[in-house]
């Protein structure tokens, strides 16, 4: 398996926010906003793995400025952090105020994402090449958010259902 740089899977996501992605204010719902930064965050680790991928955590989001009908969002994503069969993602969302230029900083979130092989186990992931200093200094950030990750999650683990029945089988 070899390994990828991470602009071999960064992505950027843009969106003109409409009425349905907003309440009656006119400010777009966070969710709307999540759910972008989570298909981001996921696009970015399949292209990485080229696996299924499911989330796994995402850390803290804080909605520093609004967003608006008619701002153009941006969700901007890259690959931060490989461990075995796990991944960092870094998402930064930006509003770009399409009668005025103006660009705010909404928000940013590091997503973690679970590669999936064969009976949907989670499965090795290609390694990360960082290129660039900064690449190099958010590698080693997120090595240490997951060790704090791994720490507040072993009291909480995740277990693996026996079987799941799918609606379909039922019938």
């Amino acid at each position: 398996m070899e390994a990828k740089t991470v602009s071999q899977s960064k992505v950027e996501i843009a969106q003109v926010m409409m009425p349905e992605h907003a309440n009656p204010a006119g400010n777009v719902h966070g969710g709307n906003l999540l759910k972008l930064v989570d298909q981001a965050g996921a696009i970015v680790a399949a292209r990485h793995t080229h696996t299924n991928v499911v989330t796994a955590s995402v850390d803290r989001f804080d909605f520093i400025s609004p967003a608006y009908i008619g701002n153009l969002v941006f969700i901007k994503a890259s690959m931060n952090y490989v461990s075995k069969t796990s991944m960092e993602i870094g998402v930064r969302v930006e509003a770009e105020c399409l009668k005025t230029g103006t660009h705010t900083h909404i928000g940013s979130a590091y997503l973690t994402f679970v590669a999936l092989g064969k009976g949907d186990k989670p499965t090795e992931v290609p390694g990360l090449i960082s290129e660039t200093v900064r690449e190099k200094r958010r590698f080693e950030e997120a090595k240490k958010r997951r060790e704090i990750r791994l720490q507040h999650a072993k009291p909480h683990r995740h277990r693996q259902q026996a079987s799941i029945i799918r609606p379909e089988k039922l019938k």
